[in-house]
């Protein structure tokens, strides 16, 4: 037996009533807060897009593993500026070991040699000079690579960032549809005791609430496997493990067209400084085994007693005939061209870099204007009029729920293409070299 329209009218408005009753109850004067209250009053710590990127450049145990490559090549510059050490030299001959009835104080004196010296390597053609500017090379050169490893970390650190916000993002949505499904189920479920709906309505209402709450669950499980990766690239001991971030989950405008960027990464880029830097350092490895080929000079000062007290002087110069250093002279001018080679191929994936990264942002820039030009509005729109037409019996609930897909579907797209945008922004900050863009 069907009831009249007006008894389900009213049977609705009862329900809207218990329900705002229930949730908008006020709390009666001096009574202690709610234990959601108490929850949100513990300040959570939150942790912006800038301030991750500082921790984890303060704090990330794989860059300071490479930052300690730095501080190996300054020690290798104290080596490669020491001097060679003078040799001390000394000896004592024509002991009368095998006749020791001989010695005497007079065999001492007359018979037996004493010598002691001194001598020193003096190194020819400035080697000490060309070591020490060869090591500071390869030192500057390591300082590069360490700052493409900083630059490497801040996209990272950044990616991860507008993945956890993504998951923020659908979580909400996530939670909210739920809720505003819950009401569909309640007034399905009115509307099944009014006889104003069959039964297999109503169960196919209950079914898809399991969407709604798998779709929770899931994004719930984003969240937090997102913050557990985006500590590690912090530094897990860094920040607490109930921290959270806090930013801007939106469009972000960027101006500038692709050659600017480019100018700006071929100067800004430190793997190009690296390779750059990298020929710098193979010339003067080149420098180094050219003064390796001048032949050094050993010096010798040496005090002899044979009965006369005596000073002899020596000096030794290895005669360059065949070895003059020739094949490592030749090695390092064929790594010259190499790191020549080097630099171009850096140059041109510097250039390469920036035009990807610019044309999958303004692809991304497109989609998301697609969406803000009114894609979602119509898509609000449409479920909310189907939800109500609905509610009033003038709209299947094959209709109803098709609209709800489309309204979800839509709002999840739309939120994987701002995460999209704004990953494509972080890569054009990698490839350019710098988070400062126009």
């Amino acid at each position: 037996m069907r009831l009249p329209r007006w008894c389900f009218l009213a049977l609705l408005v009862t329900l809207f009533c218990f329900r705002c009753g229930g949730a908008q109850t006020p709390a009666a004067p001096g009574s202690p807060p709610p234990p959601q209250a108490l929850a949100q009053s513990q300040a959570t710590v939150k942790i912006s897009l800038d301030d991750a990127i500082q921790m984890a450049l303060q704090h990330n145990h794989s860059l300071l593993a490479a930052r300690t490559t730095i501080q190996q090549s300054q020690a290798e510059e104290t080596t490669a500026n020491l001097r060679p050490n003078p040799v001390l030299l000394g000896d004592v001959q024509f002991l009368p070991i095998f006749q020791p009835s001989n010695f005497s104080s007079d065999y001492i004196d007359n018979t037996a040699q004493f010598d002691l010296g001194v001598s020193y390597l003096f190194e020819r053609g400035k080697k000490r000079q060309h070591r020490l500017q060869a090591a500071k090379d390869v030192t500057a050169v390591t300082r590069s690579q360490v700052a493409d490893n900083e630059r490497s970390l801040s996209f990272n650190v950044a990616s991860q960032f507008v993945n956890v916000e993504l998951a923020e993002s659908t979580l909400e949505l996530a939670e909210q549809d739920l809720k505003s499904f819950q009401n569909t189920v309640d007034i399905g479920q009115a509307r099944f005791d009014a006889g104003d709906i069959g039964q297999g309505d109503l169960l196919k209402i209950k079914l898809q609430m399991l969407q709604f709450q798998t779709d929770v669950s899931a994004a719930q499980l984003a969240r937090v496997q997102g913050l557990s990766d985006l500590r590690q690239l912090l530094g897990y001991e860094s920040v607490p493990q109930d921290y959270d971030v806090a930013g801007s989950f939106d469009y972000q405008p960027v101006k500038g067209n692709v050659e600017d960027f480019e100018a700006k990464a071929l100067q800004s880029r430190p793997d190009l400084r690296g390779a750059q830097l990298g020929v710098t350092a193979a010339t003067s490895q080149r420098d180094l085994q050219k003064a390796i080929g001048k032949r050094d000079v050993t010096g010798q000062v040496s005090y002899t007693h044979i009965v006369l007290n005596d000073v002899s002087l020596f000096g030794q110069i290895q005669l360059p005939v065949f070895d003059r250093n020739q094949g490592e002279i030749a090695r390092a001018g064929f790594a010259i061209t190499q790191a020549q080679e080097q630099e171009k191929f850096a140059t041109g994936q510097v250039l390469t870099d920036v035009k990807d990264a610019f044309e999958n942002l303004r692809t991304n820039d497109k989609i998301v204007g697609l969406y803000r030009s009114g894609y979602l509005d119509q898509a609000q729109q449409s479920r909310d009029i189907s939800e109500y037409a609905y509610r009033h019996g003038a709209a299947s609930l094959l209709d109803f729920l098709d609209a709800e897909r489309s309204y979800r579907s839509t709002q999840l797209a739309y939120r994987q293409a701002l995460a999209s945008y704004l990953l494509g922004l972080e890569q054009l900050r990698e490839a350019v070299g710098t988070r400062n863009l126009p």
